[in-house]
């Protein structure tokens, strides 16, 4: 059965379709969610949750743009949600910290593997990493990002360069 075929079933409320869509993306999305909670079984409730959002809201998919995309946003809505209501979000404005970071070899990062990143990006504190994760690798703008963080643009730039800046000494620091 075609992704269209599947979507399209479940928006008839196939459970069986429903189930194929879950197989299809809950690694992907459960990847999503260990990317902004550091507890696994946190993460696990978390990809539960947006799973029920996705089955709720399915018939809202209106095809514009691709489905795994649709259900990223679901999937990155509901861990900011989360982290919001256990106000584990920590913003900070001011730029004094940055004086303190010694990174300044980017090509670093080209030097570690996927798992020693991933691990070095989940010890980051909970501001950076939900900025990093937002713009770096989902894809938001930063324009985007403080709409759904309610912070400014220049607080989600300044999050995202202080979250590089973390990487790059973290990496130096393990080599």
């Amino acid at each position: 059965m075609t992704e269209t075929q599947l979507i399209e079933k479940s928006k008839k409320g196939d459970s069986y379709a429903f189930s194929r869509i879950y197989e299809k993306y809950a690694p992907q999305m459960l990847g999503i969610c260990k990317r902004y909670v550091n507890d696994p079984d946190t993460a696990h409730d978390l990809l539960h949750d947006g799973f029920i959002t996705v089955f709720s809201k399915i018939r809202d998919f209106r095809g514009d743009g691709s489905f795994e995309g649709w259900l990223r946003r679901i999937f990155v809505t509901t861990a900011l949600g989360y982290l919001r209501k256990n106000k584990t979000i920590f913003m900070t404005a001011g730029i004094d910290d940055m004086r303190n970071l010694s990174g300044n070899d980017p090509s670093a990062l080209e030097k570690i593997s996927a798992d020693e990143l991933l691990k070095i990006i989940s010890g980051l504190p909970d501001g950076y990493r939900t900025v990093l994760n937002m713009y770096a690798i989902e894809g938001f703008s930063h324009r985007e990002i403080s709409e759904m963080l309610n912070i400014s643009e220049g607080t989600s730039r300044s999050q995202y360069a202080r979250a590089k800046s973390y990487l790059i000494k973290k990496i130096e620091e393990n080599r």
